[in-house]
């Protein structure tokens, strides 16, 4: 997750005859892709630079906290340390480990931090990619060091261990959404109420936009050759995080392979479930869920989002078209 300096810095003025809301737009490079910050009716006495230098210190902390990448995060010295004893850990990290480990016992391992070792079998993590899919036996291997249930989190005490040495923890499927989080509760202190934050897809939005309206989110088409919107929905004051199989993926005799892992067979999904969107206060969780929920399939994932009370929105490939599943807590806030 490298972080680097924001790309643009502007302020949307209402022109003459304009009826819409000035706003104010920050935006960027951060863990390892891009952040938006859309800020309606910004404060007069507003400091944009201060507010920007705020931005960019909080995505280096949650980058310090859970970059794979860098050597000296503090997930990176988690994952480098062979004792299997409970270790001193900050916080935020444990935080972070507690709730991912909640998203993985809600859906039976279907979210799982350390499937890291399978997305890189599979050819989709940082050793690059692969030209067919991997033998059974080293899949076999890989499992050994795969399992939420080998990462024990106590934040009472703020310490932390695994089973064992091997076990690599990979938080990219919780960071994204914890630092859309972050930047939400730092426009919050600041006293700004109408704001969306963008890091990487993952959207939190509070108020309303610059023309007094709910904010207008597209859900995007599963194609895998073009970027067009599916759906849009209207929310205000949470989150929408989207989980897809069409966008990174292999094919191999005639079989395409997704960078989906599903962490329970150590296979990737080979359902009709194309994407899941998820709306939720809380970006983190929203990330997680809409990741298991894609692993889940089309069969298990709607009758457990419903069971959750979760407003989630699936889009399933079958042989007449994309067929559309809602819960009922996804109609009533898209429709709010």
């Amino acid at each position: 997750m490298a972080l680097r300096a924001p790309l643009l810095l502007l302020l949307a003025l209402a022109a003459c005859g304009d009826q819409r809301l000035p706003q104010l737009e920050l935006a960027g490079s951060a863990l390892g892709t891009t952040f938006r910050v859309a800020i309606v009716e910004p404060l007069a006495d507003l400091d944009s630079e201060a507010l920007e230098a705020d931005i960019l210190a909080e995505l280096a902390e949650v980058d310090r906290l859970a970059s794979t990448w860098r050597s000296d995060s503090e997930l990176s010295r988690f994952n480098a340390e062979r004792s299997t004893d409970w270790l001193e850990v900050s916080a935020e990290f444990c935080a972070a480990l507690a709730g991912a480990l909640d998203v993985s016992r809600l859906t039976g391992g279907a979210f799982d931090m350390t499937v890291g070792p399978l997305v890189n079998l599979w050819g989709f993590g940082p050793d690059g990619p692969v030209e067919e899919p991997p033998p059974a036996d080293q899949i076999e291997r890989a499992m050994q060091s795969v399992g939420y249930d080998k990462v024990h989190a106590d934040c009472q005490r703020g310490t932390a261990r695994k089973d064992h040495e091997a076990i690599y923890v990979d938080l990219s499927g919780w960071a994204k959404g914890y630092a859309v989080d972050a930047l939400a509760e730092l426009l919050n202190a600041s006293g700004l109420h109408n704001y969306l934050v963008e890091i990487g897809g993952e959207l939190r939005v509070r108020g309303h936009n610059s023309e007094r309206r709910n904010w207008a989110v597209a859900i995007e088409a599963p194609s895998t050759s073009a970027r067009v919107p599916h759906a849009v929905i209207h929310v205000t004051d949470t989150s929408i995080a989207t989980s897809g199989d069409y966008r990174n993926y292999f094919d191999y005799s005639n079989s395409r392979y997704s960078h989906t892992i599903d962490p329970r067979t150590g296979y990737p999904v080979a359902h009709e479930l194309a994407a899941v969107t998820v709306i939720h206060p809380v970006s983190a969780f929203a990330d997680a869920m809409a990741t298991a929920l894609l692993v889940l399939g089309p069969d298990a994932g709607p009758p457990l989002a419903e069971d959750l009370g979760l407003a989630a929105y699936f889009l399933v490939r079958r042989k007449t078209g994309i067929e559309e599943i809602a819960t009922p807590q996804f109609d009533l806030l898209s429709a709010s």
